[in-house]
């Protein structure tokens, strides 16, 4: 099947509406980094054309504040690169300001609400242990 792994994982205290956000945030840098992640556009019987979408299934883990650091600091160690949401882009409107909230956090001290990743599917759940299977 595939021998690459696409994961999420979200702090799991987050309201539904912020998982929503950030998985759609998280999703758009991984088919960014993996742009062969598209597949063809999809068509309906009636003729109308729909985007591509992920060829490869995502799995979305959830973790708490602790378990995210640690998987954040294990995809920096491991040289995997990965897409990265903080808690103080929620109060950003715009790319430019969230890359400005961003910047201002070491990995040390940054609070990762969501981050994404796709890598060898051992090398993934290594770094994703401790996280769930989101309910």
């Amino acid at each position: 099947m595939f021998d690459t792994k696409f994961a999420i994982v979200l702090r799991q205290d987050l309201p539904v509406w912020q998982k929503l956000n950030v998985t759609a945030f998280l999703t758009s840098g991984i088919a960014a980094q993996f742009p062969d992640i598209i597949g063809e556009p999809y068509c309906d019987r009636a003729g109308n054309l729909y985007n591509p979408l992920s060829i490869q299934p995502v799995i979305v883990l959830s973790a708490d504040q602790a378990t995210l650091g640690t998987i954040h600091m294990r995809t920096l160690e491991r040289g995997v690169t990965t897409s990265l949401y903080v808690e103080e882009m929620f109060s950003t409107g715009f790319d430019a300001a969230n890359r400005a909230v961003f910047a201002e956090f070491a990995p040390e001290d940054a609070k990762v609400v969501g981050i994404a990743l796709r890598a060898d599917k051992k090398l993934v759940d290594k770094i994703t242990k401790g996280a769930r299977m989101h309910p």
